[in-house]
């Protein structure tokens, strides 16, 4: 082979190597897998937990509500009382002594239901037949609200304060002499930070309605609560009129002698003739720190048809104070409330203790009536081992003057003793 065609071969084939790089390279494109873009992460959601449905707490019994706002609470209460009087020969005989009771069997419910309204459904079955207590609902959704159903009527501190937080076993003798109940009504409440305003429109008791009962009463109370710094005051006056709406109607003032379960009562009117009834109350509290004290007045006039109008009176002065340290009495919305201990038997403490004494004054004598005259002086103590659990027990000196019942001897005017102890629980 020539050189010119040596060199004329080694050109074809460079020429033919080119080609075969140029179809392998369009091979591989053609073949060749797409690399995905990159995809910006995505940042983690927040943790949600979602709300359940229903939640179940306890409050000194199970609480259910729901997310919608639905609750349901059962209530009660539990009260014992051992009780003693001793007057002289001939006043209670048989019915004074030692005695005990069971004084309140409560058993409920608390509600709520969706759109402001709150209820309650409660009796007392303590006795050989049920009697109602609470019965109402209450609408509201800010400061004021407006009540229907069978609830106290707004007269006096002592009276309004559950009966679960008050000082002594029995209440101020003038609040059974006057007649303060609950009612069945509609009522309102204004609730401010220091300002509760509370009125209403009642008929009567649930056990005493009957087809020719009509009457009706107006009851209001004015609180005026500020907290100064760590001391909480309470100024409150309250306001009564009540018709029989019976142009034929009587009615008779008397209160026991402290001891509820004795059924005599050493000051009574009797029956009077009755038109109507007006009644003033004035209240005063202070709670500083352990220490709290309160005194109430209460002015009850009686319209009468054939006689002149008497006015009867009745009142108490307390001082107390809670000896365990970090402790204090409760106060909310213008009342008592619980004696919470800070250290319970539970967390190894001893619970609460308190102790308390009372003056308490009721005056039925008036315009011709004599209906008696009753002093106590009372002391107390408190001892609450855990929230839900409360034990009181009380002494006291009466003295009375014109009393409805004399002595072996026709004496009317002498002195007895009251004892009270009560172990409760509430829930």
């Amino acid at each position: 082979m020539s050189a010119e065609e040596a060199a004329a071969l080694r050109a074809e084939l460079a020429a033919l190597k080119a080609q075969v790089q140029t179809l392998e390279a369009r091979l591989d494109a053609a073949t060749a897998q797409p690399v995905p873009a990159p995809v910006p992460a995505t940042p983690p959601l927040p943790s949600v937990t979602a709300k359940p449905a229903t939640e179940i707490s306890w409050k000194g019994a199970p609480e259910v509500k729901t997310a919608d706002g639905w609750l349901f609470k059962p209530r009660g209460r539990v009260q014992v009382d051992l009780s003693s009087i001793d007057t002289p020969a001939g006043v209670t005989g048989i019915r004074g002594g030692t005695a005990t009771e069971f004084r309140r069997v409560y058993l409920g419910v608390d509600g709520k239901i969706p759109g402001g309204f709150t209820y309650r459904l409660e009796a007392d079955i303590a006795n050989s037949e049920v009697e109602l207590t609470d019965v109402y609902m209450t609408y509201g959704t800010g400061p004021l609200s407006v009540t229907v159903g069978h609830v106290k009527t707004f007269a006096s501190l002592d009276d309004l304060t559950s009966d679960l937080f008050t000082s002594f076993t029995e209440r101020a003798a003038f609040t059974q002499a006057f007649g303060f109940e609950r009612r069945i009504g509609l009522s309102a409440q204004y609730k401010g930070k220091a300002v509760l305003l509370q009125g209403g429109v009642f008929g009567d008791n649930a056990r005493d309605l009957t087809d020719a009962n009509h009457s009706y009463s107006f009851d209001g109370r004015a609180v005026f609560m500020p907290k100064i710094g760590g001391t909480q005051l309470h100024l409150a006056a309250s306001g009564h009129y009540r018709d029989p709406n019976d142009p034929a109607a009587t009615n008779r003032y008397r209160a026991r002698p402290f001891d509820h379960a004795t059924d005599v009562r050493l000051v009574d009117t009797g029956l009077i003739d009755i038109s109507s009834e007006r009644g003033l109350g004035l209240e005063g509290a202070v709670l500083a720190g352990p220490f709290h004290a309160a005194a109430e007045g209460f002015w009850q006039t009686v319209k009468r048809r054939t006689a002149a109008d008497p006015t009867f009176f009745g009142g108490y002065a307390e001082v107390g104070m809670v000896l365990t340290r970090g402790d204090a009495r409760g106060y909310r919305d213008g009342l008592f409330d619980r004696l919470k201990p800070s250290k319970p038997v539970t967390a190894g403490g001893i619970g609460a203790i308190e102790v308390n004494a009372r003056y308490d004054y009721l005056d039925l004598n008036d315009a011709g009536l004599v209906g008696g005259r009753q002093q106590v002086a009372l002391i107390g103590v408190v001892w609450a081992p855990i929230d839900y659990i409360r034990i009181t027990a009380n002494y006291g000196k009466l003295w009375l003057d014109d009393a409805r019942i004399a002595t072996a001897t026709g004496d009317r005017d002498y002195t007895a003793d009251t004892f009270g102890l009560r172990t409760q629980i509430d829930f």
